[in-house]
């Protein structure tokens, strides 16, 4: 081992027992180089060359003086600070000695483009991470390039982020160090990620691959959907693969003269769905994982970058988080601004815009943050522009958070304070896992949700899975996914869409354009999922949404509480002409399309079942092998009367937990305040759950439920399938997680998929 009074070290004298010196990412680098792993060349500037650097220019004692009166919970203060302290570093000189062994040993490594990376001498132990909390710049060139690039290394171990992690996991400032890898710049055709276990259920018998086109910071940043690919570690075979679309690829500036090292660069049309690596370079990847964990003794989590036809490994780490039933990555450290109430998981960073009420919507641009006090579904083009929505008001069962959930983006609701507390353009991070907002752009180095969902949707379920959906433009998308069907097709969002008050439309003798346009939107779906069924809950707008229409007012009256108002069945024994211009649109989408069902909502006594039954067959639309009558079950008297409501004749149930339980309860679900109150887990509301499941079972009809609770609250989807629930119908983002679920469940119980 060289002395530790030395500037610089090379890989092959470095071993993984040389923490101190060189740090995490630097004793990885000499370990693999050693032990014959195809790691690319370089030297590291060590961690005594950093604390030496302090000492020369007095820095030590007037850094601690600035941290020393710290509240890392004060976001702004830390964020000052953190600047003050970088700017110090900054300003000092480094020793000349010190910048001219850089220099020689970068003239040695050849003089051309390289990594230089961070590498905190606690940095990636099994039990501390600090992976991606200092920076790393890619494809530097030049001796005082390098030089420069090392120091800002340096500075970098002061980000606010980095502060703050050490403060909350109790390490000194000053014990930890930063030593800087230099490494030859590998100029990608692909790179990725590997995991040598599986990070859902930590199974080891599996490796996992990620890769893109072009440079590895893009899949870092989780700026470009990678492939992925499972390979069987006992047989050394791919077992999965699932290829991604990409469009743009992370790579070397030509351009000397420009500032940007890097550039976004457009992936030619014809490669752009193209697998990133042969079969062949996975399993060489994969048998490169193979022997650095079994060289480590422990799962790796490793970067790797092919280039000319040569797979190189970039760096590798022990897999930090490694335990049963992983649901999500882990939290982010780093000084939360703002909570609010978890609505749809994820992370997401982006400006700020405030929208006081839909006529802004067109403030919304790609890649904003929506921030409102709530949301309606006037807001749903700007959502689908935005990355990541925070709402004042509601509960997870809101607006907000079902669009959102549906979208495949973050969302926190109940947040109260989010619409005077940022300010539009303001840059924040939003955790929708969590429900935790951060100051500024904050990411983790690697997201394993995605990977994790593809793992857990291969599973195989006796209960199956359905999704429920409102967007027409996401139904090819979701039908990719391993899913049974549609659960949940809302109309409300296609009515909304078509813009007028059906009955306005129907006074201006537009009923054939109204039936034309709702078969069209039904159609997008039943062709996406066909043969797979749909089914079709029928309009339950309530009278205050039903006013937002053009020509509403006129045939609206208002309501005091429109949720226990003139909605559901009720209305469709009143108003009978609407009701059948919607029946006319699914029979004209049977024509095409046998997989569409019906599902009535909203039902509060047997005889408006009974009566709303009668509708529906005296319009054509009778029960048969291919088309089903499905009831929703979220009014009390559902549970009370489960039998009688059976025997009017319907062919399967499907309970709407959001509604049952808040009239369970008498808790509004969208009440913030109330949030703790709203639970479906509460004794009485699984009474009614276990009552309607077992209840159809033994009536030999179907049961399924389309509320949120089975994908937040494991247990009870555990309770579902005991009592023999057939389906579950979730959000999209969360079919891989209820799939998993669901089959532990079934393996425990002896249920055979």
């Amino acid at each position: 081992m060289p002395s530790v009074a030395k500037t610089v070290v090379w890989f092959e004298e470095v071993t993984k027992g040389d923490i101190a010196m060189v740090g995490g990412k630097g004793a990885n680098l000499g370990e693999m180089t050693n032990a014959r792993i195809p790691v690319p060349n370089g030297f590291i500037v060590t961690s005594q060359t950093y604390f030496d650097f302090l000492d020369r220019t007095k820095l030590t004692d007037q850094i601690r003086a600035m941290l020393q009166p710290l509240d890392i919970n004060n976001s702004k203060a830390l964020q000052q600070i953190s600047a003050k302290v970088k700017q110090v570093i900054h300003d000092a000189s480094m020793p000349e000695e010190t910048a001219q062994a850089i220099r020689e040993a970068y003239r040695k490594l050849g003089d051309g483009p390289v990594a230089v990376r961070s590498s905190a001498t606690a940095e990636d132990l099994p039990d501390a991470s600090f992976a991606g909390q200092q920076s790393t710049f890619l494809n530097i060139q030049g001796e005082d390039a390098v030089v420069q690039a090392v120091k800002e290394c340096w500075a970098s171990l002061f980000e606010a982020r980095a502060i703050f992690y050490r403060v909350q996991q109790h390490f000194d400032h000053f014990k930890v160090g930063i030593a800087v890898p230099v490494q030859t710049m590998i100029q990608s055709t692909a790179s990725g990620v590997m995991f040598t276990l599986e990070p859902v259920t930590s199974d080891r018998s599996k490796i996992l691959i990620e890769a893109i086109f072009g440079l590895g910071e893009a899949i870092v940043g989780g700026e470009v959907k990678p492939d992925f690919y499972v390979i069987d570690k006992a047989k050394m075979a791919i077992s999965l693969k699932k290829v991604s679309h990409q469009d743009w690829q992370l790579t070397r500036n030509p351009d000397n003269r420009n500032s940007d090292t890097n550039i976004h660069a457009p992936i030619p049309p014809e490669k752009r769905d193209l697998q990133k690596i042969t079969d062949e370079d996975i399993l060489k990847l994969a048998k490169l994982g193979k022997q650095i964990e079994e060289h480590y003794k422990f799962p790796q989590d490793i970067e790797w970058a092919k280039e000319d036809g040569k797979i190189f490994i970039l760096q590798t780490r022990p897999i930090t988080t490694i335990k049963e039933n992983v649901e999500e990555g882990p939290e982010i450290s780093a000084p939360v601004i703002l909570t609010g109430n978890p609505a749809s998981p994820g992370v997401a960073s982006g400006p700020v815009r405030i929208l006081v009420d839909a006529s802004e919507i067109d403030k919304i641009n790609e890649g904003d943050i929506l921030v409102a006090s709530m949301t309606t579904p006037d807001f749903v083009p700007a959502m689908k522009r935005a990355v990541a929505i925070v709402t004042d008001r509601g509960g997870r069962t809101a607006h907000a958070a079902i669009v959102s959930r549906e979208l495949g983006i973050p969302c926190i609701v109940g947040a109260e304070k989010a619409t005077k507390m940022f300010k539009d353009g303001q840059i924040i991070t939003v955790d929708g896992t969590h429900g935790k907002i951060y100051e500024g752009k904050v990411t983790r180095r690697v997201e394993t949700s995605g990977v994790s969902s593809i793992i857990r949707e291969t599973l195989k379920t006796k209960t199956r899975i359905y999704v429920n959906l409102a967007q027409p433009e996401l139904a090819e998308k979701v039908a990719a996914h391993n899913v049974d069907g549609v659960g949940l097709l809302r109309a409300e969002f296609m009515i909304a869409h078509i813009g007028e008050h059906p009955r306005y439309m129907i006074d201006q003798n537009r009923s054939a354009e109204f039936v034309s346009k709702l078969a069209q939107g039904i159609s997008i779906f039943t062709k996406a999922f066909n043969p797979r069924p749909v089914v079709y809950r029928t309009n339950d707008l309530k009278s205050n949404e039903y006013r937002k229409l053009h020509g509403g007012e006129k045939y609206e009256r208002d309501e005091e509480n429109p949720m226990l108002g003139y909605r559901g069945a009720s209305r469709y024994i009143v108003d009978l002409d609407v009701f059948k211009l919607e029946l006319e649109a699914i029979k004209k989408v049977r024509e095409t399309y046998k997989n569409l069902n019906i599902m009535i909502p909203f039902v509060r006594t047997v005889n408006e079942l009974a009566r709303t039954k009668e509708i529906i067959e005296s319009s054509g639309l009778k029960r048969s092998g291919d088309f089903k009558i499905w009831m929703m079950v979220e009014v009390p008297s559902n549970i009370f009367l489960i039998e009688k409501f059976i025997s009017v004749g319907i062919d399967g149930i499907s309970i709407g937990s959001n509604d049952l339980t808040q009239l369970i309860l008498g808790v509004d679900r969208d009440n913030e305040r109330l949030r703790e109150a709203f639970d479906e887990r509460d004794e009485a509301v699984m009474v009614a759950l276990e009552k309607a499941v077992k209840t159809a079972r033994s009536m030999g009809i179907t049961s399924s439920i389309c509320g949120q609770a089975p994908s937040v609250y494991p247990e009870l989807t555990e309770k579902l399938v005991e009592w023999g629930i057939t389906s579950v119908s979730v959000s999209p983002d969360m079919i891989g997680t209820t799939r998993e679920i669901i089959a532990k469940a079934e393996q425990r119980l002896g249920i055979r998929p």
